[in-house]
């Protein structure tokens, strides 16, 4: 029985194609295809469907499961679309209805389920799903109550992640652990109430639970964004108080938050200081200063640093190109913007379809329109399907 079965006869003609071609076996095998080609045959599916109804079903084909990370993907692109739609009941029928999978009826579904909702802006429905969750006895960890809380600040509604953080444990018997308070410090640091975050600090000690760094993280991150300095300052010092080493991980999450504030040569001399303490830094480094600085129109800084990632043997990711030839061409350096594109292009990345438009453009621009046409060549054969596009395109640049 083909993978995809359950789907309907209305399928467009492509997914009809892929269908067929993911079924259970292999097209040239009686073997079985693994879990991993299902769900890359359902994410696939997913990625170009629209349709709601369609949407449902390829999820209940390909039996979806949170264990899987790319399922969890596939969840999440479902659940997205759904709701973009205002597909409210179809997400919360769909929903229901894996509570009685059997491989489902555990604590790992329930939680993930709740965070679901969150991403959906059905707060209120996580809240019903983790009531009934823990009357079936599997609600009944911290694993659940975190999971609840990252659905409340999914949903942006702060006001209720605090009534959950206040009243849940005792209502429900569960103890909050570490993660428990760190996802509340989480949700005070984004609701701009970072200074809340000190009297949960002592709570915190009262219970014997220690910080970590992902919790004074959290808490620069919101002191950063709401730019309180000072209070910068002294959660260095709990840091250095509670033992915790300000170590690479720190050091990012402050040049992040000076970068987004435009603050990006603050930004870079704290990486001048990770340097002189013999602290490397890694791509996401660098990653966050590119960005930074493309932002705040130093594209010839962004330049250097990609230079000096790459001296030091780090490796950009494709978001770091992406950010360079797109700014780039926003800046009219489509020479240095084509020789990026062309290194990107190397390991199989490419920009999306409105920044390679504008390098295209802007090459022809400056009398580049063999290089224009060159690099429309390389992007059909890389992406056939977009041929015609870029056939209109090449149509008319100058001759």
């Amino acid at each position: 029985m083909a993978l995809f079965s359950r789907i309907r006869s209305s399928t467009t003609a492509s997914s009809f194609r892929l269908l067929r071609h993911f079924s259970i076996h292999s097209p040239d095998s009686s073997t079985p295809l693994t879990s991993l080609q299902k769900s890359r045959a359902a994410l696939s599916l997913l990625k170009s469907e629209e349709n709601p109804d369609r949407i449902l079903e390829i999820c209940r084909a390909a039996s979806l499961t949170p264990v899987n990370h790319l399922d969890r993907i596939a969840f999440s692109v479902a659940i997205s679309k759904l709701s973009r739609g205002k597909h409210f009941h179809s997400i919360d029928t769909y929903l229901h209805e894996l509570r009685f999978r059997p491989d489902l009826q555990n604590e790992r579904f329930a939680s993930h389920s709740l965070i679901l909702y969150g991403q959906a802006q059905m707060l209120n429905h996580a809240l019903k799903a983790f009531d009934d969750f823990y009357n079936e006895g599997l609600c009944r960890s911290p694993k659940s109550l975190n999971a609840l809380l990252v659905a409340a600040i999914l949903a942006k509604d702060y006001k209720e992640a605090k009534r959950i953080f206040v009243e849940f444990p005792t209502r429900y018997g569960i103890e909050p652990d570490l993660e428990t308070y760190n996802t509340a410090i989480k949700a005070l640091c984004e609701s701009g109430s970072s200074s809340s975050v000190y009297s949960i600090l002592v709570d915190m000690k009262n219970k014997g639970l220690k910080p970590n760094t992902t919790t004074f993280g959290t808490l620069l991150a919101g002191f950063y964004e709401e730019e309180k300095y000072e209070d910068v300052g002294k959660v260095l010092n709990l840091m250095e108080e509670h033992g915790i080493p300000v170590g690479l991980t720190t050091y990012n999450v402050r040049i992040q938050s000076l970068c987004k504030l435009k603050k990006s040569n603050e930004a870079k001399a704290l990486l001048d200081g990770m340097l002189s303490k013999g602290i490397k830094p890694n791509s996401v480094t660098y990653a966050h200063l590119i960005h930074g600085f493309c932002k705040e129109g130093n594209l010839e800084e962004a330049k250097r640093l990609l230079k000096s990632m790459v001296d030091r043997g780090l490796k950009p990711d494709h978001q770091c190109y992406f950010t360079l030839v797109y700014f780039l061409c926003q800046g009219g350096d489509f020479e240095a913007a084509l020789n990026i594109c062309k290194k990107s292009m190397e390991k199989k990345w490419v920009p999306n379809f409105s920044t390679m438009k504008s390098l295209v453009n802007g090459l022809a621009s400056i009398s580049k329109v063999e290089e224009a046409k060159e690099l429309i060549q390389n992007v059909k054969e890389m992406f056939s399907r977009n041929a015609d596009m870029w056939d209109e395109i090449e149509k008319d640049l100058p001759q």
